[in-house]
């Protein structure tokens, strides 16, 4: 690469890799493999999401032994436990140390945009000043949850109620004292609500539409399970809701502890309090639709259906598995609530568990859709050269996952290699 060395300079390079996570680490990976010159830009420091916005209690909810990133699976004695926050973070320094990738932090792509003359220009900043970067070809690995998404009914709340997205959730003791409300029950919401509950605090949960998976069944992972089945490997076109599975909300569950069954019926014998989806909020009083029995009930009946295929699973192949008996739902709502009053309930934080919405408003080039989602098929671009890699369901449901990551890195870089002029990205080798 030629690189830039201060404010206005103009630097050119093969390949650019935008993001310092996973994704872009992975591309890097298998791009060095090649032997193709690239640059990866990081605007903060490579794998900084999982330290900023992760609670202290947070693990992952995939077994170690499923934490396979190119050149580098777990390393650790652990197989079937659940890396925590630290352990991530060291993890992918580690990845760093090893691979020592060409990565330039502290480097924020302001700007993408195609090059009259062929290929993309990025314009940067940097802590030197503004910089210009040419590149033949381009793979935004910056994933998809990018800005914290919260209602606008939330504007309506009390001034003196603290709120929080759950990426800037630490943990119960960084919230003021008082009765805490959860809302959403995806992967975040259902840990965070734990989070609070295990520390003696007063949830308060808004339960959504989110499917719920059981942790362990028949002597094994269910992620095991699911990942021998194959599940894991059908293209996202090919799965029973098609491309709207990309909008879908993961199956709550936990690594916390050794891994356990997240059940929110039990959290409720157990004293959280439950309501449907929330609908309106006037002040300190919220109202509520009745939809907290389907959404327990839904929840229940996809993890159900998981271990049915399973079952199947395991007829089929013959394999050695214990029987277990079914999950029986532990407590019921005896009437739907539908309203609180946060005063009167002693609230004093809300937690928004509500998701992420993506902001490419970055790149200028025309692959997206009417709604702003990224046209692509296994992150190749309509626009040649530039490639899109780290998106939920890129290829698969196991794209979200590191050893799926892996195989969608080596696809695009595989696109990106094909697509290069002949001898002009290769590193001169002894």
């Amino acid at each position: 690469m030629t690189p830039p060395t201060g404010s206005g300079n103009v630097g050119q390079v093969p390949v650019a890799v935008v993001g310092g996570g996973q994704a872009g680490l992975s591309a890097s990976w298998f791009l060095a493999r090649a032997g193709v010159e690239h640059v990866v830009l990081e605007r903060d420091t490579a794998g900084h999401d999982w330290r900023d916005r992760r609670w202290e209690s947070f693990t992952l909810v995939t077994p170690n032994v499923q934490c396979r990133l190119p050149g580098f699976a777990y390393p650790g004695d652990d197989p079937y436990g659940f890396m925590t926050r630290a352990q991530t973070v060291a993890y992918l320094a580690e990845y760093v140390r090893r691979t020592a990738p060409p990565l330039r932090e502290r480097t924020a792509v302001r700007e993408l945009r195609q090059d009259a003359g062929g290929g993309f220009v990025l314009d940067l900043d940097t802590a030197d000043g503004p910089e210009v970067l040419r590149a033949e070809q381009v793979v935004v690995a910056t994933g998809g949850y990018h800005v914290p998404r919260v209602p606008r009914l939330a504007e309506r709340l009390p001034a003196d109620v603290v709120q929080v997205h759950s990426a800037a959730y630490q943990s119960p003791h960084a919230l003021p004292e008082g009765a805490v409300l959860v809302v959403g029950t995806g992967q975040s919401g259902a840990q965070i609500a734990e989070d609070l509950h295990l520390a003696g605090r007063q949830v308060h949960l808004v339960v959504g539409s989110a499917p719920r998976c059981a942790r362990r069944y028949r002597g094994r992972d269910c992620i095991d399970w699911l990942e021998e089945m194959g599940l894991y490997d059908v293209p996202v076109e090919d799965t029973p809701g098609g491309l709207r599975e990309r909008e879908k909300t993961n199956h709550y569950m936990t690594g916390r502890d050794g891994g356990h069954d997240i059940d929110l019926r039990r959290f409720a014998l157990e004293g959280m309090a439950l309501y449907g989806r929330l609908v309106e909020v006037d002040g300190a009083r919220l109202a509520f639709a009745p939809t907290l029995e389907a959404s327990l009930d839904r929840a229940d009946r996809v993890a159900e259906d998981i271990k049915d295929a399973i079952d199947r699973h395991v007829a089929a192949t013959g394999v050695a598995a214990p029987t277990e008996a079914r999950y029986v739902p532990v407590w019921r709502p005896e009437v739907e609530p539908t309203e609180l009053d946060l005063e009167a309930a002693g609230i004093s934080a809300v937690v928004w568990a509500t998701g992420f919405s993506s902001d490419f408003r970055w790149v200028r080039v025309p692959v997206f859709d009417g709604r702003g989602a990224v046209g692509h098929h296994r992150g190749v671009t309509a626009v040649e050269g530039l490639h899109f890699l780290g998106l939920p369901w890129l290829h698969t449901w196991g794209s979200g996952r590191f050893a799926g990551l892996t195989r969608d890195a080596e696809h695009v870089v595989d696109h990106v290699v094909a697509g290069l002029r002949p001898q002009r990205h290769l590193r001169l080798t002894s």
